[in-house]
């Protein structure tokens, strides 16, 4: 059945001349065929600078957003069109006009987890490989972090910035705790750990690294270490197996899943090449505008 469905899609994407990206939290099935697997800004600039017509982005809305808003020539499909981020929904872009009234003078800076429309409002965007990079490049002794207070509170702590923080966060690295962690690390005692900065800080506070999904597939890669304990959405276990198959990895939580990734199948990438949907397309005057601040970011990356 899969092997059809397979068939069908790469006949699709040749027809139409299409890439298909896939974040590392998504299907193992869907990882598989995508021509590029990564995080969500990385994968938005490998698509730009293809050749391809049609961008399938394997992931969640947000996402879809900034690849639209790197790529405006491009046909953009969100293969489930109910694929959001809770964490991305937790600011609007009424929501930093108010901090914008209420702190002037002082730079707002927004996680690329985050609407195009507030992206458009703020002063720069920031991934949770380059925040410390980004803050630091910012005039002025006092920030403003949206939405995730948890990669804020980690940023923080590596600058010498006074950071105001909003109060979103991530619920699927909400779930990994500490004792999670510890207890996994008194049966595996020479393991590893990585987290996301999106993690909580008495989590953070353990870890042996602290890096996004593709600083992970990097450090696995590089340290010479048998056995890691990853604390992120459980989905990035099974690129860091098929890219280290000699080496262990243990979810630090099994119930660290992203039910808005599981989304996406198979089944839905082919539907969508199918009937050319759902198209994510960002408004010209809130890509104008969000261009800018995604543009401050990607010379720091």
């Amino acid at each position: 059945m899969n092997n059809s469905i397979i068939k069908k899609i790469n006949e699709l994407k040749q027809k139409h001349n299409a890439v298909i990206i896939a974040h590392n939290y998504q299907l193992p099935e869907v990882q598989d065929i995508a021509d590029f697997v990564g995080d969500s800004l990385e994968l938005s600039i490998k698509a730009s600078k293809t050749d391809a017509k049609v961008i399938v982005f394997c992931g969640v809305r947000f996402m879809a957003e900034t690849a639209s808003i790197l790529s405006p020539d491009k046909t953009i499909l969100l293969p489930d069109i109910n694929a959001g981020c809770p964490l991305a929904n937790m600011i609007t872009p009424e929501d930093v006009l108010k901090l914008k009234r209420d702190n002037p003078g002082r730079p707002i800076v927004a996680y690329v987890n985050t609407s195009a429309a507030v992206k458009s409002e703020v002063d720069v965007c920031c991934t949770s490989a380059n925040s410390v990079k980004v803050i630091s490049s910012l005039n002025g002794d006092e920030v403003l972090f949206v939405p995730d207070k948890y990669l804020a509170d980690y940023t923080a702590k590596k600058t010498s910035k006074k950071i105001i923080p909003w109060n979103g966060y991530c619920v699927v690295h909400m779930r990994i705790s500490a004792e999670d962690i510890k207890k996994l690390k008194r049966k595996y005692p020479g393991a590893k750990v990585m987290v996301h900065p999106e993690c909580r800080p008495d989590v953070v506070e353990i870890a042996d690294a602290v890096v996004s999904t593709s600083g992970m597939a990097r450090y696995a890669k590089e340290t010479n270490a048998e056995t890691f304990i990853v604390g992120t959405e459980v989905s990035m276990l099974h690129r860091l197996k098929k890219e280290n198959p000699d080496k262990k990895f243990l979810p630090a939580n099994e119930m660290a899943v992203c039910e808005n990734m599981k989304l996406i199948n198979l089944e839905k990438v082919l539907w969508c090449l199918e009937d050319m949907q759902y198209v994510i397309k960002v408004p010209d005057e809130i890509r104008k505008k969000a261009i800018k601040s995604v543009n401050r970011m990607t010379q720091l990356v």
